[in-house]
């Protein structure tokens, strides 16, 4: 399934993200320039959202389960 594809690279991406912020701090702590990791973090947080959109688009056509009565609720 597709949308669960999507949630997967979701979950993926987004621990490559943390992973992605902890290489930057090292690398602010020995003090070396961290423009082309910033800007590799960015293009990262710019996928996650996209790949959100297309999660939330997907999520959206997916029929939606009718809620009945249940165990005798009211019918009013």
């Amino acid at each position: 399934m597709e949308l669960d594809y999507i949630r997967g690279e979701i979950d993926h991406m987004r621990a490559q993200v943390i992973r992605q912020r902890k290489e930057i701090l090292q690398l602010q702590i020995a003090g070396i320039p961290t423009t082309s990791a910033d800007a590799l973090l960015e293009r990262m947080l710019a996928k996650i959202d996209t790949l959100c959109a297309k999660r939330d688009s997907l999520r959206a056509r997916q029929p939606r389960r009718t809620k009945g009565k249940g165990w005798g609720g009211r019918g009013w």
